[in-house]
């Protein structure tokens, strides 16, 4: 079977797609970040409750779990779980480093932007190519340990990702 990283090994994109907008040095949303308005009405879109247009909460310990899954990714993209296992100190640890990284200035967490034909790092999804327009995030992609990108971004305070 062929591993993500060999996929992306031998179909590199350009840093176009990899460097993410700087929103601290833009004044106004350039051309190439402008969407075309999306005027469906919100009550179109379907969810586990149509009075709440929160995203789903799918709780991966009910039997149907599978099947919401499921349909929270084809009306939204997306879903939060929850009864998954993982340790709540293992998330606050997450959320933390998170919060660390993506404050940092945009030249420091470029020292660790994905490369073209790379799979884990610093930059935008990997799905950007497909858009006509650019996406408006940011974020960062680990396979495995990110201990070698933490060494690079905090050379004193890397010690425990490894």
């Amino acid at each position: 079977m062929t591993t993500l990283s060999e996929v992306y090994r031998n179909d590199p994109i350009t840093d176009r797609h990899i460097i993410p907008l700087d929103f601290d040095s833009i004044d106004e949303v350039p051309e190439s970040h402008t969407w075309p308005r999306f005027d469906e009405p919100i009550n179109k879109i379907q969810t586990h409750n149509i009075k709440d247009p929160l995203i789903p909460v799918i709780d991966l310990a009910s039997p149907n779990a599978r099947n919401l899954i499921g349909q929270a990714c084809e009306t939204w993209g997306m879903f939060q779980v929850i009864n998954h296992g993982v340790p709540s100190e293992l998330v606050k640890n997450v959320e933390y480093e998170s919060r660390r990284l993506f404050a940092l200035q945009t030249h420091e967490k470029r020292r660790v932007l994905r490369s073209t034909d790379g799979a884990t790092g610093y930059g935008v999804a990997r799905i950007s190519p497909f858009f006509d327009k650019r996406m408006w995030h940011e974020g960062f992609t680990i396979m495995g340990s990110c201990g070698d990108d933490a060494k690079v971004l905090w050379p004193h305070d890397y010690q425990r990702f490894w």
